[in-house]
């Protein structure tokens, strides 16, 4: 009887909630949605056209491309909540292209902060305590569901720490 207690404890403690289905506008019209990538690892990426960090839109690229017919998805999420994007959808998707040849999924400028904010970064902040201070903030998300690894903007997106856990999350 205390086993299968403590059993139902465990398995109720370390359940994952998946991320919500509430898909984002896409950047190429449409939704895109995370549960269109059920069973892959995601690594979401908050990004900005007019900030510091904006060029590691090609250690993004680099990765998706090293990693996607193993199963990584890249998504990035353009936002203006630290008032450094550019004003539409569409000359964020001209700047990406032209600049950077982005062919990884993206999203309409969307909000990840504040109450606003989408529901994945609000099931972000209630999972995983994730709430991104700057952009480029990362959030790795295994094929379960789970946040398995979150890193600030200065962390670069092919640097050992993401690398390692991609490699982790594709096993």
């Amino acid at each position: 009887m205390k086993a299968s207690i403590l059993a139902l404890i465990l398995s109720a403690t370390t359940a994952v909630a998946a991320p919500p289905s509430v898909p984002f506008a896409s950047i190429d019209g449409g939704d895109l949605s995370l549960t269109d990538y059920a069973g892959q690892p995601i690594l979401l990426v908050n990004t900005a056209s007019q900030c510091g960090f904006t060029p590691q839109f090609d250690a993004l690229q680099s990765l998706y491309d090293q990693y996607k017919d193993q199963g990584l998805v890249v998504v990035a999420v353009p936002s203006d909540d630290f008032k450094q994007e550019l004003n539409s959808a569409a000359e964020v998707k001209e700047f990406c292209e032209v600049n950077f040849n982005l062919t990884l999924p993206m999203t309409d400028i969307t909000r990840v902060r504040g109450a606003q904010a989408h529901p994945v970064y609000g099931w972000l902040r209630d999972q995983a305590g994730f709430v991104p201070r700057w952009n480029f903030n990362k959030v790795l998300i295994d094929r379960n569901g789970a946040v398995v690894g979150t890193w600030d903007s200065a962390v670069k997106p092919d640097g050992p720490q993401i690398t390692a856990a991609v490699k982790a999350a594709l096993q």
